[in-house]
């Protein structure tokens, strides 16, 4: 980039808001996602609208990529710089605007985490059901962006089920505020639905509307343990055939107990080959008799133990070893790859299988782990990245999970998003219709292609750039491209 395109971009959000040491673009040069990396020539954050519309504006003149960016904790590259790119950081925007009690809604800056709105909200009797994984670091933008999910999505959905309204900035520089604290809204195409889970790639988030619900009175949190996988995904089956909808029913597998044992040492048993957590949540005597009528499943699917949870503090240590499960399985090898192949709830039991078939098949340690009371499980891939040969099969057992779950009407995300990690993979669940729609309106509205080039999709080799597989080869990417 040249440097007089550098001052102006310095001119729009100050020395202070502006970064391009090799140290900082060095920090900002990667995600969540494992492998995947590539510098920018710049970082900055800008302190409002209109500043974010001029960079833009000039983005669209001079021929640069623009990258927004949250806490980067996403898992599919889609924070990742791409060739000749600013990256324009938003954790900054993180106050709570307005909680409104009459509406049920809060109205947050996208640099909020998510799990600092959920304790605000809670402290006066309400309820922000989204929890992902990384819940105490992500934020709310990013969320948005990727449509993330979480531990309670059974029961309680998606991110999406909770915007009301989203303001953002277009990709020429344009300012779009969609949505509103009505209930019903139909009027015109819904732009609030197409803004979620676009993944920065249609316009940069500044402020979102967010629906509450009343917080549960009454929650049971249940642990049970498998000799078999399939006697645990049979479980999962029976309980929804059962027309009980949990908070949340996660499953881990042996070798993510292990881990997970190894981190937490809160005393799980190392032999069994499955875990289910399970929490029932709601008011009165409902939320004991479903609980109950799930300990009868769970036994009657051979369950080797069934405990509950004695009180909240022990409930919420199980939940947090359960949100651990990415961390410890990460310190098993160096590298550790997360991926989120989901199916429809009936073919879990089969999709579960057709992991362990993976691991041995293409002789690759995988930790299995997810949401199974909504068909998404997280199979990761622990390997060395330093390993070309091991890195390929890792690669090759993905290839082989992404399309077995797509055979069985499945996708290839459930919640962490297209990106750089999976687009070669999309035409398979959208058709080469549904994807030549998808890059057609991505053309209309960033007609210079300009934000998050090269995410989800391709439109222009410029924007492909090389992603060095290995992180020692950033500092000669930076030295031969600088």
């Amino acid at each position: 980039m040249d440097i007089s395109v550098k001052n102006k971009i310095k001119s729009i959000v100050g020395q202070e808001n502006y970064f391009d040491s090799f140290e900082d673009r060095l920090v900002y040069s990667y995600d969540g996602t494992p492998v995947i990396h590539q510098m920018p020539e710049a970082v900055v954050f800008p302190k409002d609208e209109e500043q974010i519309s001029r960079i833009l504006e000039l983005a669209n003149n001079v021929k640069f990529n623009v990258v927004p960016r949250g806490a980067g904790t996403g898992l599919s590259g889609g924070s990742v710089p791409t060739e000749n790119s600013v990256v324009v950081v938003m954790t900054r925007w993180n106050k709570i605007l307005e909680i409104d009690e009459k509406n049920l809604t809060a109205t947050v800056q996208p640099g909020v985490v998510t799990g600092v709105l959920q304790k605000e909200v809670e402290k006066i009797g309400l309820f922000y059901p989204p929890d992902p994984g990384s819940l105490n670091v992500c934020t709310i933008g990013g969320n948005v962006a990727n449509n993330a999910g979480g531990l309670r999505g059974l029961k309680y959905g998606v991110t999406k089920n909770y915007v009301l309204g989203v303001e953002i900035v277009l990709p020429d520089g344009k300012f779009l505020r969609t949505g509103g604290k009505n209930m019903k809204d139909v009027a015109g195409y819904n732009l609030r639905d197409f803004i979620v889970g676009s993944e920065g790639t249609l316009g940069i988030i500044t402020k979102v509307l967010l629906k509450l619900i009343p917080k549960p009175t009454k929650s049971i949190t249940i642990l049970a343990f498998f000799d078999k996988l399939t006697d645990s995904a049979q479980a999962v089956s029976d309980i929804i055939a059962a027309k009980i909808t949990p908070a949340m029913m996660e499953f881990l597998d042996n070798t993510t107990i292990n881990c997970v044992e190894d981190y937490t040492k809160i005393g799980l048993p190392r032999n069994v080959e499955a875990l289910l957590l399970i929490e029932v949540d709601g008011r009165g005597s409902e939320v004991k008799d479903d609980a109950e009528t799930i300990k009868f499943i769970l036994k009657k699917n051979k369950a080797v133990a069934v405990r509950e949870a004695f009180d909240e503090a022990q409930a919420n240590i199980l939940k947090t070893a359960r949100r651990s499960a990415f961390s410890a399985l990460a310190r098993k090898m160096p590298t550790t790859i997360l991926e989120d192949a989901t199916v429809p709830r009936s073919e879990l039991p089969v999709m579960i299988e057709k992991i362990v078939k993976a691991s041995k098949m293409f002789d690759v340690m995988i930790g299995n782990f997810g949401h199974a009371g909504d068909g998404n499980l997280h199979p990761t891939a622990l390997t060395d990245e330093r390993e070309q040969k091991e890195l390929d099969k890792a690669y090759r057992a993905f290839d082989y999970i992404f399309d077995e779950a797509i055979k069985l009407g499945g996708t290839i995300t459930g919640e962490h998003g297209t990106g750089l990690a999976k687009k070669q993979f999309l035409e398979k669940v959208t058709g080469p219709v549904g994807l030549d729609m998808m890059m057609r309106i991505k053309k209309a509205i960033d007609v210079n292609n300009i934000l998050n080039p090269g995410k989800i999709f391709s439109l222009s080799p410029r924007c492909e750039g090389t992603l060095p597989r290995k992180r020692e080869q950033i500092k000669n990417f930076d030295e031969n491209f600088s």
